[in-house]
């Protein structure tokens, strides 16, 4: 005889308020800790790195994992924002500014580079979108190394200095910080788990798992797969630029073509599809060439091996399409009984 459980579950309000209490916490604490000398100007270049990865990472994660596409131009998107950013941030000379008017440049400055590589995601993703696996990783490639080509050669096209050519963009404005990283990754994350979780995210999942059934069911693949692509390539543009405020120089050389195999490596790595699982990887792998530092000799070969080794026992990657949720591991924990109670119903069946 079945009995009805009385389940105990958080409340909609209650589960905002818990994350943005959990939010609030990371960004303040982590900036006061940071800011109270407790570590070295060393460790927060490696944590603002950190962040400028994790963001790249769940950003392409979008068009990999969630999409079910394979590009292989995101370093070009990132390019497009540092870029863009980098040219912003020495134009209105952000580096003499204070107070409100410094938040002020630095948000229209992210704002713009995400914009701006969106653009670029829209004019690609248009034409590469009709294409598929092999085919789509070349397209994207060839777009993205188009994208280094034009940043070292449009000032002799155009007559004067924009982005320095080969020579790079020097003297940009150095914006970035912890609590300027720290909050772009949390609203990456937070706008990426918003949008998947909404119809618009089911509608791209869909087409993952099935485009031919998808589109036989109504759903407007080509609009779909663009808006995926171009949400991707805004969050590059982000990390693009917050990368330009950190090095306080470009060159177009950083862009290439391994730039945007060590962005899919992390991204594979985690598990694709899996947000937790970029964020990890991306932790580990920008972390863990600084920790073999001292084994300078040996360290590529221990990253290497490390890779391997997670691809041979972990094909689908450390977390495979597993989806974080602190919600549904709060009710089990206010449900400790309820896991018994199900295996004792279907003892009884």
């Amino acid at each position: 005889m079945q009995t009805k459980l009385n389940r105990r579950t958080i409340s909609m309000p209650a589960r905002y308020l818990i994350n943005a209490a959990l939010i609030a916490l990371f960004l303040f604490g982590g900036s006061a800790f940071v800011g109270s000398g407790a570590v070295s100007g060393y460790f927060i270049k490696v944590l603002m790195l950190i962040g400028i990865n994790v963001i790249l990472a769940v950003s392409l994660n979008v068009a990999t994992g969630y999409l079910g596409q394979l590009p292989l131009g995101h370093a070009g998107f990132m390019a497009v924002g540092a870029y863009t950013g980098g040219i912003f941030l020495k134009a209105v000379r952000a580096d003499q500014a204070s107070g409100v008017q410094y938040a002020l440049c630095v948000g229209a400055a992210l704002l713009l580079s995400g914009i701006v590589a969106g653009i670029f995601g829209v004019l690609i993703g248009i034409p590469a979108l009709r294409l598929r696996g092999d085919y789509l990783a070349i397209i994207t490639l060839g777009f993205g190394e188009i994208i280094r080509v034009v940043l070292t050669n449009i000032d002799e096209v155009l007559g004067f200095k924009f982005t320095y050519g080969a020579s790079g963009l020097k003297r940009i404005p150095k914006i970035t910080s912890f609590f300027n990283v720290a909050l772009m990754a949390v609203l990456t994350c937070l706008v990426i788990h918003m949008i998947m979780k909404s119809r618009h995210g089911r509608a791209v999942l869909s087409i993952r798992e099935n485009e031919i059934a998808a589109e036989s069911c109504g759903i407007r693949t080509t609009y779909y797969k663009v808006m995926a692509f171009t949400l991707s390539a805004f969050f590059a543009g982000v990390a693009g630029c917050l990368y330009a405020g950190y090095l306080g120089s470009l060159q177009p050389t950083t862009f290439g073509f391994m730039k945007s195999i060590e962005i899919l490596v992390m991204v594979v790595l985690g598990g694709m599809g899996s947000m937790l699982g970029s964020v990890l990887s991306a932790t580990v792998l920008t972390a863990l060439p600084e920790a073999l530092r001292a084994f300078s000799d040996y360290r590529m070969v221990v990253y290497s091996l490390v890779l391997v080794l997670v691809m041979i026992f972990k094909p689908t990657g450390l977390l495979g399409q597993y989806d974080f949720s602190l919600s549904r591991i709060l009710e089990k924990l206010m449900n400790p009984k309820e896991k018994r109670r199900k295996k004792e119903g279907g003892a009884d069946e």
